[in-house]
C-alpha cells in the first residue's frame, strides 16, 4: 500500500523561476551532460534549476548496482567520454558557479573505480575557474585506499560520501555496499587531507528508530564526518522499497539538534534535504 504524502512534502511550484530553470535545462540539453537531479528524480531540481545550480553527474547513466533506494539506471556501463571533464567544467564556467558539486554512478567495472576521471574533472574546473568551491559526491571505490588518494590529491574542497541508512538495514537497502567501509573511507579523507571537509548523509522513513538515527550520527562523526544532511527518503517507484515512514519535521529538528550537540560543524535536516541540496551554505559567509 502507497502512503499518502503528508502536507509538509507538497511542492510549491509558483516559487520557482522558469527562465533560469529553462536556462540551465537548455546548457545541460546542449553539452550532454547529465545531472543527478534529473537521473535520481530528485524533488529539489526545480529548485535548484531556477537558482542556476545543477549537480552534475559524471561517468554515463548506467549504475553498476541496484540499490533498492535509488532512481539511476541500473546496467552495463559504456567507457568514461574523456572529454567530459572538460565539458563539466565549461558549464561551471558558462554558469558563473561559485560552487560546484560533481558525483557519479558507481564503477565497479573500471580498476579505480572512476577515481581517475572526478580527479581530471575537479582540476579541470580549477584550471577555467579556480575560485569556485568543488564538492565531490564519491562512491566507496569498493574500498581501494589508492583510488580515494587519487581524488583527494585533486584538493575538492569537501569530500562527500553517503552513509544512506542504519547498519541493520544494509542488506536489504544497500546489500552491495559495506556500514563500516563507509567510514573507513571518511576517516581515511580526514587522516589523510585534513584541510578537505567531510561529509555524508542519511535518508530516513526506511523502518530506522530514532536511536538507530542518533548511532549512525555517533559513528559519522567518530569518523571524522564534519557536513552532514538528513533528508525523507521517497520511494522512485513501486520496484523500490517502500517507504515506511514519512518523518515529521520536528523529528527532523530533533536530529539536526543531536547533530550539533555532537559537534558537527554543519547540518541540514528536513523533509527535502538531499545530499548537495543547498549545498553551498557553509560556503556562502566565507
Amino acid at each position: 500500500m502507497i502512503k499518502r504524502k503528508p502536507e509538509w512534502l507538497r511542492i510549491d511550484m509558483q516559487a520557482y523561476r522558469p527562465k533560469e530553470m529553462a536556462r540551465v535545462k537548455k546548457l545541460i540539453e546542449k553539452t550532454g551532460l547529465l545531472t543527478v537531479c534529473q537521473e535520481a528524480n530528485c524533488p529539489n531540481q526545480y529548485e535548484c534549476f531556477s537558482k542556476r545550480t545543477a549537480t552534475f553527474m559524471i561517468l554515463g547513466s548506467q549504475c553498476t548496482r541496484n540499490c533498492k533506494f535509488c532512481n539511476v539506471t541500473h546496467g552495463t556501463a559504456i567507457a568514461p567520454d574523456p572529454q567530459e571533464p572538460e565539458k563539466v567544467a565549461e558549464a561551471v564556467e558558462t554558469l558563473g558557479l561559485k560552487y560546484a558539486v560533481i558525483t557519479s554512478v558507481t564503477r565497479d567495472d573500471l580498476p579505480d573505480g572512476g577515481a581517475n576521471h572526478f580527479a581530471k574533472t575537479i582540476r579541470a574546473i580549477k584550471a577555467k575557474t579556480p575560485d569556485v568551491n568543488i564538492e565531490v559526491l564519491i562512491p566507496d571505490f569498493q574500498g581501494n585506499a589508492t583510488a580515494l588518494q587519487t581524488v583527494i590529491d585533486a584538493a575538492p574542497e569537501v569530500l562527500n560520501h553517503n552513509i544512506e541508512t542504519i547498519s541493520r538495514l544494509y542488506d536489504t537497502i544497500r546489500p552491495e555496499a559495506n556500514y563500516q567501509q563507509t567510514l573507513t573511507l571518511i576517516q581515511r579523507v580526514k587522516e589523510a587531507a585534513p584541510h578537505i571537509k567531510t561529509k555524508s548523509g542519511i535518508m530516513v522513513g526506511l523502518g530506522e528508530t530514532p536511536e538507530e538515527v542518533q548511532q549512525v550520527l555517533c559513528d559519522l562523526y567518530d569518523h571524522g564526518c564534519e557536513m552532514l544532511t538528513v533528508g525523507q527518503y521517497l520511494a522512485p517507484s513501486k520496484a523500490h522499497a517502500e517507504v515506511v515512514e514519512y518523518v515529521t519535521p520536528e523529528q527532523f529538528k530533533a536530529y539536526e539538534a543531536f547533530a550539533k550537540s555532537l559537534g558537527f560543524a554543519h547540518v541540514s535536516s528536513g523533509p527535502f534535504v538531499r545530499s548537495s541540496y543547498h549545498a553551498a551554505d557553509p560556503f556562502e559567509n566565507q
